[in-house]
């Protein structure tokens, strides 16, 4: 695409399905080494990662040449592959459907970034789910229960 140029800043939020913490610390990295691989290869730029064993937080700077929704399947299609392959879960591990997709500008990512990084001390005071509430909040997202709330089954 030549002529083409964006600054496009998206936050993803994922979570373990069930929202269970099966994301160790012992291979945590490794994971986020695997799934910023997957970014780069489909040209878009790593800003920020982190997270908690229960969820991911992914801070990007996108590429034209890929739709948000299209990077989110390929990053949570490949990085559970790469966690069933190597076995580091009892059974078989998989993310939750769907994501949380927040839009920045460029005076934000800074900030965005630091909050990504330091996800183990703002969880201390907040839940998981009280953080995806105050970003559904945040940002005015009609939130659908059914699915963000889902029960383990």
């Amino acid at each position: 695409m030549a002529n083409t140029y964006t600054q496009i800043y998206i936050h993803y939020v994922f979570a373990v399905q069930n929202r269970l913490g099966l994301i160790q610390n012992r291979w945590r990295d490794d994971l986020y080494k695997y799934m910023s691989g997957t970014i780069a290869n489909k040209e878009h730029k790593l800003l920020a990662m982190g997270g908690m064993p229960d969820h991911v937080h992914v801070l990007v700077s996108m590429s034209p040449k890929q739709s948000p929704s299209d990077l989110m399947a390929d990053v949570k299609r490949s990085s559970s592959l790469w966690i069933n392959e190597n076995r580091f879960v009892m059974g078989k591990f998989a993310w939750q459907e769907g994501y949380g997709a927040f839009s920045y500008g460029k005076s934000q990512i800074h900030d965005v970034a630091n909050y990504i990084e330091r996800q183990e001390q703002h969880h201390k005071k907040q839940t998981f789910m009280e953080e995806y509430l105050e970003f559904q909040r945040l940002f005015e997202i009609e939130l659908d229960e059914r699915y963000v709330f889902r029960q383990i089954e």
